[in-house]
């Protein structure tokens, strides 16, 4: 449907985008664009007159002495309306505080920069005025589609709704015939509903028959089972009496083996008291070769100390004799070990005076030798 139906005709009801192409519509349009502005600065002035300090700087002297007057003049006016007052009063009232309200807006919309940077500023609450002001809004797009719209494009849009309003009542036979066959379907499942209610009552009448036979079952087994339990209650009653008889029986043999026993049972009692008064005279006696053997120990344990003691003194006597005997063998070994330098080196001293001596002696010979020969070649030469 959306296919057939022509691009222009689509678009009729789309927002415009086009800019205003007459002065009247400009102007309209002006008019409509102050009158918002106007009215987000009406509802801007109650936050700003009660943080006129923080605004001050921003607002200018002749600005915020316009608040100031301004906020009088509704004080007053708050107070005229609280108060019984006359009627001439109260518009005189009114009309000072719509010229400084009047003035007020003049001198914000001639600085535009200081209103868009107040909306920034001020926090604003919410209030009934803002659904007034998105009102005017709404209206002043509806003038301005209005005021962009040809007769040429309205009768496109009144051809297009017409369209629409075919389509719809092609739609709502549509609607009209498949809720015919709604009731046709949800008629046939009533149907099938009913049909399986009756198979489930069916059903519910077979399982009582059921049930009844299922009792009459448990009534006859357990009429089986009380007979069943009567039965092994005589048989638990004869073996009861069987087992009473047996009982009878094991306490005389009981009662036989305790007088067996009593006898056995005194033999060991003697004999256990035997052996306690032998257990307590060889307690005595050990205490007694104890006491004698301590007594023994401590006189030996004072000898042993005693001794220990003077053998400490002997050891601290024989550590000094030792220390002194190896002062004097260390003494002994350095005069053996002088006594030995010097022999070795009366030794050396005595072989080099043997060598001096053997030298010496053989340099005499040879002198005296040499000197015979000199005489006896000094005769040979005489002779000859």
């Amino acid at each position: 449907e959306r296919a057939s139906t022509p691009i222009g005709a689509m678009r009729v009801l789309e927002p415009r985008q086009l800019k205003p192409d007459s002065t009247e519509t400009e102007r309209i349009l002006t008019v409509l664009d102050e009158t918002i502005t106007k009215l987000e600065m009406t509802r801007l002035i109650p936050q700003i007159t009660d943080s006129l300090e923080r605004f001050a700087r921003m607002l200018g002297p002749e600005i915020t002495a316009s608040l100031l007057e301004h906020q009088k003049l509704s004080n007053e006016m708050q107070h005229l309306l609280t108060s019984p007052a006359a009627e001439e009063t109260l518009r005189a009232g009114e009309q000072r505080l719509k010229c400084s309200l009047r003035h007020i807006l003049r001198l914000f919309l001639a600085n535009p920069l200081l209103c868009q940077g107040l909306k920034y500023q001020v926090r604003v609450r919410a209030s009934p005025a803002d659904v007034f002001i998105k009102a005017f809004v709404e209206f002043r797009d509806f003038m301005l589609e209005k005021l962009l719209t040809s007769p040429a494009e309205e009768r496109e849009k009144i051809q297009f709704v017409e369209e629409m309003s075919l389509k719809a009542e092609q739609n709502t036979e549509a609607i009209t015939s498949l809720q015919a066959e709604l009731a046709a379907a949800i008629q046939t499942r009533q149907e099938e509903m009913d049909r399986k209610d009756k198979m489930i009552e069916d059903l519910k009448t077979s399982m009582e028959e059921l049930a009844k036979d299922r009792k009459a079952e448990m009534q006859q087994m357990k009429k089986e089972r009380e007979k069943q339990q009567e039965e092994e209650v005589k048989a638990t009653q004869g073996r009861c009496a069987r087992l009473q008889e047996d009982v009878q029986l094991l306490r005389a043999q009981f009662s036989a083996l305790v007088q067996e026993h009593r006898a056995s049972e005194l033999l060991l009692r003697k004999r256990k008291c035997r052996a306690e008064v032998e257990i307590e005279n060889w307690i005595q006696k050990y205490d007694t070769d104890m006491a004698e053997k301590q007594a023994k120990f401590e006189e030996i344990h004072a000898v042993y100390t005693k001794e220990k003691a003077q053998l400490a003194q002997l050891m601290e006597k024989h550590a000094l004799l030792l220390q002194e005997y190896s002062q004097i063998e260390e003494e002994r070994k350095m005069l053996k070990q002088k006594e030995e330098e010097e022999l070795q080196e009366q030794a050396r001293r005595n072989r080099a005076a043997t060598c001096i001596q053997a030298s010496w002696r053989g340099y005499v010979v040879r002198a005296f030798f040499k000197a015979k020969l000199k005489k006896a070649k000094g005769k040979a030469k005489g002779k000859g």
